[in-house]
């Protein structure tokens, strides 16, 4: 394939121009200053560097590459001097200015770059093996490229995250997310949808946004004989597909490409949308965030035209938004009666997750606050 269609990285290397197929997964454009960094090169003067918005290419020892990004990383994380740090003035301020910080930090440590041959192999002394998890996260390789050193590092332990998989104590089996494809690790909200009581002789369910499978798996080992999965990424399709297979219940499982709905109706509608309404940075925080709440108002706007009689939608969300100042519950209820809805009921759980007890997270009073909640809604 010609290496034209895709963006392309440029340096100077010994005096010659060189270019190269540029890799990112935030879908991020390459860097426009480029060095070359070796082994001599030190910490601060590569945090300095990166900070400055200039790229390392490695050309050194491929451990030495590793090290060298963890000492970045605890560089990164330093805290400002006493009076230094700005103090947020609200919960929504204290969330924007966490983005920030973690968009700058990302920025920094995304700059130490490494290169891959055509066959994915690391040229580079003690280079890692990473030929078999690029394979299955980016397709058969075709030439060379540059991939910056921390989203090599994340594709691969998502590579090694597929093969263990992720135990859901709902299914009592292992869920198996592929790279790009958001890990059922919070286990709450799958727990609300194995417990809620089922619409009276549901026959039909649909997943909305299915991501791995992990609902659809939970509605089809409750009994009900036809659910239809549904998402518009490519990479969670088939890793809803494989789990399905997996799990023996490709019977069961359909899985279909769709904007949210399939067509036709059904006695119960499930969606699990990202909780918090603001912008992604990369394909796979699109499981977290949803800018402007689109997906869950899409979800809300289209559910009765696609409720059989007597079915019943769930919402299952957290309430993490609210206390964050980013969404209001009122605005949540104005929603549901505005697309014809009305609630039936709701059940609720604490979330579990260790950032609930971590009082250093600059988030932990709302995350400590948080409820994770199946709103179960019907036609008004």
């Amino acid at each position: 394939m010609n290496s034209t269609a895709f963006p392309l990285i440029r340096w100077q290397e010994a005096g010659l121009d060189h270019s190269a197929r540029w890799r990112s997964e935030a879908g991020l454009p390459p860097p426009e200053n480029v060095v070359i960094a070796d082994d001599t090169l030190k910490a601060d003067a590569a945090y300095r560097l990166a900070a400055q918005g200039t790229a390392l290419l490695w050309r050194g020892d491929y451990q030495n590459a590793r090290n060298l990004l963890q000492a970045m990383a605890r560089r990164a994380e330093r805290k400002p001097r006493a009076g230094a740090e700005q103090k947020p003035a609200t919960p929504a301020e204290a969330f924007q200015m966490h983005r920030a910080a973690q968009g700058r930090r990302a920025a920094i440590l995304g700059s130490l770059l490494v290169p891959l041959t055509a066959d994915y192999r690391v040229p580079l002394r003690r280079g890692q093996d990473v030929a078999e998890a690029c394979r299955a996260a980016l397709g058969p390789g075709e030439e060379d490229s540059v991939i910056s050193l921390r989203g090599l590092l994340a594709l691969v332990s998502a590579y090694e995250w597929r093969k263990k998989g992720a135990l859901v104590p709902a299914l009592r089996a292992l869920i198996h997310p592929h790279f790009g494809v958001f890990s059922p690790v919070r286990g709450e909200y799958v727990d609300l949808v194995a417990k809620a009581p089922l619409p009276a002789n549901c026959n039909v369910a649909f997943d909305i946004g299915t991501g791995s499978g992990v609902l659809a798996a939970v509605l089809a080992k409750r009994g009900i004989p036809r659910v239809v999965a549904t998402d518009m990424d490519p990479r969670a399709l088939a890793c809803a597909a494989e789990n399905a297979q997996n799990l023996g219940l490709t019977a069961g499982i359909e899985v279909v490409r769709a904007d949210l709905f399939p067509e036709g109706r059904a006695l119960l509608v499930v969606c699990n949308p990202p909780w918090l309404p603001a912008q992604p940075s990369s394909p796979v925080e699109y499981a977290i965030y949803d800018p402007d709440s689109q997906m869950l108002r899409g979800f809300l706007n289209g559910l009765a035209a696609h409720l059989a009689p007597g079915g019943e939608g769930w919402l299952i969300i957290s309430d993490l938004a609210e206390h964050l100042g980013l969404r209001s519950r009122a605005e949540l209820l104005g929603w549901i009666a505005a697309a014809g809805l009305k609630v039936l009921g709701r059940l609720d759980t604490r979330p579990k997750h260790p950032k609930t007890q971590d009082a250093s997270d600059p988030l932990h009073a709302a995350r400590a606050a948080e409820v994770t909640s199946l709103w179960r809604l019907g036609v008004a």
